[in-house]
């Protein structure tokens, strides 16, 4: 009999949610969400806006945004011939269809082919231009942006470029890592901050540093000073940068764009780095998120590149670990959310089907979820990385085209709708209160991944 009673309770419960969503998705005059979980137009016609933090969450308007999100960095070179314009629409309506909501891409290409920066802060303005398109299009599908300033690598340039552009200019330079600690490397970086901060898009007409539809801005991707382990000199470019970003933009987020790997500072946390090289690259998760005008987190996951290149359970094992490690660290130290902001597997390794790589991305899913569901810091992931059709030769062994790849992005949707979930329970302020919660602890998804 108590069973049967805690049965009909559970059930009970489970239907009432039920019902309270659909009444809220029916009645509730607060904000509407679209149905990849974007912050859409308001019912009273007030537009979207930025994307804040509170605490270890993001927020739009006061609520709950949690990110289901994608990479596709190559959107500004593809804008910038109209040959190839069309892909960027294309990606960005794809993604759109399954509820994808966040795009992170290159705001740079310094020096190389198709550069915009060319020489230091001088400027190719049809390259720029293509930039603005990529910027009104994620606008015009809800999706917004994370815009990377400089690459660690030398694909698009990077700190190498400028390091090149510093002997040409007659400078006594020994290392690629004098990009973090040369005054004249660091004066031509915020010369590019500068520049495209303060970017007019030529099809909207605002100003990047006021355009809600950019998420954030990444100091770089995957920065990493393997000179000096010890991390100071990172960490003191860091310091300078974020600062000086939120000099220029203090509405938008700043990330740092960090791999994750823990450094000298937590000596405790080096058994969850995938090797011990990882605590040798001059970075450290959780001393440099703490640096004054970083807003949230990143990490990347990687066991096929970190870890061994073969495909094996001990992957999904590591992804799970890696991921729950960085959410904890962002609750007990951080006080703020972190993206996964790259994860993926590659059709090149050893042992690789698309079985394991959809079994890889239900991992970070659920994860991701686990974490949702008690109002955590997961706050999203970004898959490495989503191309459309026809973009074959761009493929570095990383890519899903959705429209190839059903199991996936059924995987994708149901996860934007999950996510979606909680952004709409979360976002009703009427009349809950501190009910919300209970209702979300009782709320269970019966739809299995």
């Amino acid at each position: 009999m108590v069973n049967q009673e805690q049965n009909f309770s559970s059930k009970f419960l489970f239907l009432a949610a039920s019902f309270v969503l659909v009444a809220f998705i029916k009645n509730a005059n607060c904000a509407s969400f679209d149905e990849a979980g974007n912050q859409g137009e308001m019912e009273d016609g007030e537009a979207w806006t930025m994307v804040q933090k509170s605490g270890n969450q993001f927020v739009v308007n006061g609520q709950p945004f949690y990110v289901n999100g994608f990479n596709t960095y190559w959107l500004m070179v593809f804008a910038a011939d109209q040959s190839t314009r069309g892909k960027v629409t294309e990606v960005f309506q794809q993604a759109s269809a399954v509820g994808l909501s966040v795009c992170r891409t290159w705001a740079f290409n310094d020096g190389q082919w198709r550069a915009l920066q060319k020489t230091p802060a001088v400027y190719d303005e049809d390259v720029f231009k293509a930039l603005d398109f990529v910027v009104s299009e994620a606008k015009k599908f809800k999706i917004r942006l994370i815009l990377s300033l400089v690459n660690n690598w030398e694909a698009y340039g990077g700190k190498s470029q400028y390091v090149k552009w510093g002997k040409a200019a007659g400078l006594n330079l020994t290392s690629d890592d004098d990009f973090f600690s040369h005054p004249t490397l660091k004066s031509y970086y915020k010369a590019h901050v500068k520049a495209v901060l303060n970017r007019v898009n030529t099809f909207t007409n605002m100003t990047y540093k006021d355009d809600p539809t950019i998420f954030g801005w990444e100091l770089m991707n995957e920065p990493r000073c393997e000179s000096d382990p010890s991390g100071d000199k990172l960490h003191a470019w860091i310091e300078e940068m974020a600062v000086y970003v939120k000099s220029i933009d203090p509405k938008h987020l700043v990330q740092i764009g960090l791999e994750g790997f823990y450094g000298p500072s937590t000596p405790n946390r080096a058994q969850v780095n995938p090797n011990s090289y990882a605590q040798q690259v001059g970075t450290d998760f959780i001393r440099n998120h703490q640096v004054l005008g970083v807003d949230f987190a990143s990490a990347h996951i990687y066991p096929d590149s970190w870890i061994s290149q073969s495909i094996s359970d001990a992957h999904i094992e590591f992804t799970k670990s890696w991921m729950q490690s960085h959410i904890d660290d962002a609750e007990n130290y951080l006080n703020m959310p972190v993206i996964f902001s790259e994860f993926g597997v590659s059709a090149k390794d050893p042992g690789y089907n698309s079985t394991f790589r959809d079994t890889l991305i239900r991992t970070v899913y659920q994860t991701i979820l686990n974490s949702t569901k008690k109002g955590g810091a997961g706050g999203g992931s970004l898959l490495w990385q989503v191309f459309p059709e026809g973009t074959d030769y761009m493929d570095d062994g990383y890519a899903i085209v959705l429209s190839k790849s059903p199991s996936t992005s059924n995987i994708v949707s149901l996860h934007s709708k999950r996510l979606n979930t909680f952004n709409s329970f979360c976002s009703w302020k009427c009349h809950w209160g501190c009910k919300k919660k209970h209702v979300l602890d009782n709320f269970q998804f019966h739809e299995e991944f």
